[in-house]
């Protein structure tokens, strides 16, 4: 059965656009595939995933054996994370943009699942991502026009991080313009949404 993990950044939860528009890719996903399993995982607004710091980092680099209960805490959080990835077939991921990056939860999401000997191993050629064999959709929203300026640190961004991981089959659907005027958010919903219909089909 193929399963796919739906991870929205957005903090708006669903009213944020690049909910919608993830939204709206698995639903037809959903009516494609009936038998397939869906798994939502809100980074932000329901469910949002704490921020690193020196505790949470210092659990990760502990040897299980001498953890305390609060790091057990910490490290099965990640695991949590970390099994859905693993187990997803398709990944789906609804991205604003704030303020020309990243969201900071889906930042600490990234810190969460980034986790040597669990999805990634250091070789002497340098390191190996584990999950792989994934298929990814970025849906992106902005209120500017950004895509294919320097401005847009958000692809390069989240593709070297998903292929650090080893996810290199990353496709990016963009919605932008959604902020300069109501012709301009019209026309670049649309596009994306014309784009969720291609995948779709």
């Amino acid at each position: 059965m193929t399963t796919l993990l739906q991870i929205n950044a957005s903090i708006n939860d669903d009213s944020g656009q690049s909910s919608q528009l993830s939204n709206q890719f698995v639903a037809a996903f959903r009516t494609r595939y009936p038998a397939a399993k869906i798994v939502v995982r809100n980074v932000a607004a329901a469910d949002p995933v704490p921020h690193l710091n020196a505790e949470r980092f210092g659990a990760f680099i502990t040897k299980a054996e001498e953890r305390s209960a609060a790091q057990h805490a910490v490290v099965a959080y990640s695991d949590t994370l970390i099994n859905e990835l693993k187990h997803a077939d398709v990944i789906v991921l609804g991205l604003p943009m704030y303020n020309f990056g990243v969201p900071s939860q889906l930042k600490a999401y990234f810190d969460h699942v980034a986790r040597v000997g669990a999805t990634f191993r250091y070789t002497d050629k340098g390191p190996v991502g584990l999950l792989t064999g994934k298929k990814v959709y970025v849906f992106a929203a902005r209120g500017g026009v950004y895509a294919g300026t320097p401005l847009d640190t958000q692809t390069s961004y989240v593709r070297d991080f998903l292929r650090f991981l080893g996810m290199d089959d990353v496709e990016f659907v963009y919605a932008e313009g959604l902020a300069i005027s109501p012709q301009s958010k019209d026309e670049g919903l649309s596009k994306a949404l014309a784009e969720i219909a291609r995948l779709a089909a």
